[in-house]
């Protein structure tokens, strides 16, 4: 099968808490991968991303759209978004597992997304200073802008504020 075809079978289903242990997994595996990467690091991420609170508080028990992410059947990711009533959502979180990143994957998603969400004004997210791999693909694959920068210059507490206006 080649890569078109394998992204033309990206399913989003809405997250329950069965999945919260085998996407808790996913989680660990992607942000640690980031931090390795970008810092050298063996783990890191955003507290609760590796024992479940993380999905549990953001994508049960909040008021979020929420969804597990299948390629060809196989859990390879998750994400979360917040839908506004005035238009200006936001995404709280879009993970992949490793070994399917760098495959054109998560932007056949963030398409998914804004399908399945037409009425957005706009989009707005954030990201560590220290992933310049999301920062690429969020200017460059999805089409955001940098708005902010927050704690510049400060390795580990540096946040990037992204900002896209639909159209």
């Amino acid at each position: 099968m080649n890569q078109i075809e394998e992204l033309d079978n990206i399913e989003l289903q809405p997250l329950t808490e069965d999945d919260i242990g085998s996407l808790t997994k996913i989680m660990t595996r992607a942000f640690d991968h980031d931090t390795k990467i970008h810092l050298g690091e063996e783990r890191g991420g955003p507290d609760g991303y590796d024992d479940g609170r993380f999905l549990t508080k953001w994508g049960l028990n909040s008021p979020t759209k929420s969804f597990k992410v299948f390629l060809n059947g196989i859990l390879i990711g998750g994400v979360i978004v917040w839908i506004r009533e005035n238009g200006k959502n936001y995404l709280g979180t879009i993970f992949i597992d490793p070994p399917f990143q760098g495959k054109g994957i998560g932007t056949k998603i963030w398409g998914l997304i804004e399908s399945a969400f037409p009425d957005a004004k706009s989009w707005m997210t954030d990201t560590p200073g220290f992933s310049k791999r999301n920062h690429h693909f969020y200017v460059h694959k999805l089409g955001f802008t940098i708005i902010r920068i927050n704690n510049p210059g400060k390795q580990k507490e540096e946040v990037f504020i992204f900002e896209k206006i639909m159209q």
